[in-house]
């Protein structure tokens, strides 16, 4: 039977190509000239995250990025502002953040048309406008979390902080410890002093034999050595002043001032900025590391990739639907002294965001892991009635947690102890299972799926006011999302 079928199909085709029969297709013509022009809006459907986009940039209040072409009245009109931004914003929502990329898009995407329309700007003009806005951008952040706010996607009921390394614009081999700097300088030193030695020589052989001629221009290699041995100078300065500013920080931390009675302001105890605790010079470690691209990132251990020059981007995530309430890039590997800066800026990010009619910001508990602990942070966040839950060790994989013992606690327990005790409790464990559903999806899809894995400008400053751009475009996706459950 199945044979015949076979057959049969074969002579069909067979009369169908002696007869001349043929597939009917629909008509192509790319080369057909359009009557009117159409919009960019019929090649897009409806509810595309690019009319989102423009439609909460249109509540935004700009007056930070326009107040800067207001003050100024020369030059060709430049692009309209709110279509710069929403151009940015959008750009950051779908993972294109490379000028370049993004006048690519302009050319070639239609939802990047309906954007800018046929006036398509020019990279650098892109990439202008972003190093020239970047805090006004950044301050972006307040306006759409309070969108997320009013949408009911914050809560603050349980919170959860953390930290992901970010790579540097810089290379961490152009970085170099301060060991290595003086060798470097002894060794310079003395070439430039053989060179030195070695011109006068020429010098004085030339002046015998042409007579009068100049003959003091530098040899370009000595040039060469001069400006490096300049460079590490410097360097070796930057780590210095470092050194000094953290061990006067470390001793005002651990020796508080007292405070005399009465009215009196208390002041820290003056000393020499250059002598330690123990009254020796301080120096920096000859481990310190000075990188000579960007001297604001510093030398971490990435996930699974070794050392790299990198930031630490800091987030707190809210556990409702994982909105992103504060955001800080730091140079500082370690995360223990993040905790309380942090916390605080995400209370009063919320009450900045708050209306009369919302109850006091506040935060239930707080989760983060064990980066976080020290008992000054515990301390702290207790005098700011939050419940923290952070972990007081690194657990291994497969490792079970021992059940909280019964009964009443010691009362000699240290801060250390008591928490360790807390984690193990029923109620503790489920709260501080949250945390790696509340913060860790947030960088997965922030690196992950938008592929922001590397700042493209360099300084501190810059890194910050781009992570917060990163987490404002977190944030209108999360409200993208809800409307589209909410609405379909």
């Amino acid at each position: 039977m199945t044979r015949m079928i076979c057959l049969l199909l074969a002579s069909w085709k067979v009369l169908a190509g002696v007869s001349g029969m043929s597939k009917t297709y629909r008509p192509w013509n790319p080369d057909q000239p359009w009557l009117l022009p159409p919009s960019p809006r019929e090649w897009l459907p409806e509810g595309d995250l690019a009319y989102f986009v423009m439609d909460v940039a249109g509540q935004l209040d700009i007056s930070a990025i326009t107040d800067y072409y207001e003050r100024s009245n020369r030059g060709f009109p430049p692009y309209h502002p709110r279509m710069m931004a929403t151009l940015l914003v959008y750009s950051y929502c779908n993972g294109v953040f490379s000028s370049r990329r993004i006048q690519r898009r302009c050319e070639r995407d239609a939802a990047y048309r309906v954007i800018v329309g046929s006036d398509v700007p020019d990279f650098r003009t892109i990439s202008d406008f972003r190093k020239i806005h970047l805090k006004a951008l950044s301050g972006l952040f307040l306006q759409v979390l309070g969108l997320c706010r009013e949408a009911g996607l914050v809560k603050l009921g349980h919170v959860a902080l953390d930290g992901t390394k970010v790579k540097a614009n810089a290379s961490r081999h152009k970085a170099m410890s301060y060991g290595r700097m003086k060798e470097e300088e002894e060794r310079l030193k003395g070439e430039i002093d053989a060179l030195l030695g070695r011109a006068q020589q020429t010098d004085e052989e030339e002046d015998r034999e042409f007579g009068n001629k100049r003959g003091d221009e530098l040899p370009k290699e000595l040039a060469r050595r001069e400006s490096r041995l300049k460079k590490i100078q410097h360097a070796k300065a930057a780590l210095e002043a470092r050194a000094k500013a953290k061990a006067e920080e470390e001793k005002a931390r651990k020796q508080p001032p007292q405070c005399p009675s009465g009215d009196a302001p208390c002041t820290p105890p003056q000393g020499p900025a250059s002598v330690g605790s123990q009254g020796k010079p301080v120096v920096p470690d000859d481990k310190s590391q000075y990188n000579f691209t960007d001297p604001t990132s510093s030398i971490m251990k990435a996930n699974n990739k070794g050392w790299d020059q990198c930031g630490n981007a800091q987030a707190v995530v809210d556990g409702q639907a994982q909105v992103i309430v504060a955001a800080d890039v730091t140079n500082q590997a370690n995360d223990k002294r993040q905790v309380q800066p942090m916390l605080a800026q995400a209370i009063d990010n919320i009450r900045k965001t708050q209306t009369d009619e919302d109850e006091d910001a506040k935060i239930g508990a707080a989760l983060m892991d064990s980066g976080y602990f020290s008992e000054e942070n515990i301390q702290w966040m207790a005098e700011h009635g939050i419940d923290g839950h952070v972990a007081t060790e690194r657990i291994k994989h497969h490792e079970r947690v021992p059940d909280a013992p019964c009964g009443r606690p010691p009362a000699d327990l240290t801060a250390k102890e008591k928490m360790a005790r807390k984690l193990r409790t029923k109620k503790g464990r489920k709260t501080y299972a949250k945390r790696k559903t509340i913060v860790e999806p947030v960088f997965g899809q922030i690196k992950r799926c938008r592929g922001f894995v590397q700042f493209l400008l360099r300084g501190i400053d810059k890194m910050r006011g781009e992570w917060s751009l990163v987490c404002m475009t977190h944030n209108l996706l999360k409200l993208f999302g809800a409307r589209i459950a909410a609405f379909g």
